[in-house]
């Protein structure tokens, strides 16, 4: 059996490490804040075992090397949400996608770990990336903006009009 996966990527204030079945209490947390799921088009977890059952199955850290990685904030080891790339569609490049607890909305930490990700895939060589955001989701289009994307597209997906911001490719 493989040792489980150790990724871990520090800014000043946070660690950005593999999503574990040990983070399913705050992950179902999360996602069961309607505020926090009002421009992600995902449902809740049924409950806090379906979310455990999701992590234990997550295995992008071993398709492509990346995923979602949980934040945690360094001073107090608070676990504030989620932050990463996930394999897309869209023109073939990943997702930079994050997730946050409200109750640290507001404080930075969306763009610090945004822009590390994006500071990761550029030491990978990983030519673009995109990030997507419901239109009406000012704050994440806000985010996306900071860490140095650009608008690129709309696009609807299941009846859902997406905003698509990229990196310049090479």
């Amino acid at each position: 059996m493989k040792p489980p996966y150790t990724f871990h990527l520090q800014t000043p204030r946070l660690l950005l490490r593999e999503l574990r079945p040990t983070d399913a209490p705050q992950f179902y947390a999360l996602n069961n804040d309607p505020e926090v799921l009002r421009y992600t088009g995902d449902v809740p977890f049924e409950n806090e075992a379906a979310a455990c059952t999701f992590l234990e199955h997550y295995a992008a850290y071993d398709q492509f090397g990346y995923g979602r990685w949980a934040v945690v904030r360094h001073t107090d080891g608070a676990w504030l949400g989620w932050c990463g790339l996930s394999k897309q569609s869209v023109d073939a490049a990943p997702d930079l996608g994050f997730r946050f607890f409200r109750r640290y909305w507001g404080q930075g930490y969306a763009t610090e770990a945004a822009g590390a990700c994006l500071q990761w895939a550029r030491s990978q060589s990983i030519p673009r990336v995109v990030g997507r955001a419901m239109p009406g989701n000012t704050a994440s289009v806000r985010v996306l903006e900071k860490v140095g994307m650009s608008f690129w597209k709309e696009r609807e997906t299941e009846g859902t009009r997406w905003a698509i911001f990229h990196t310049a490719p090479g």
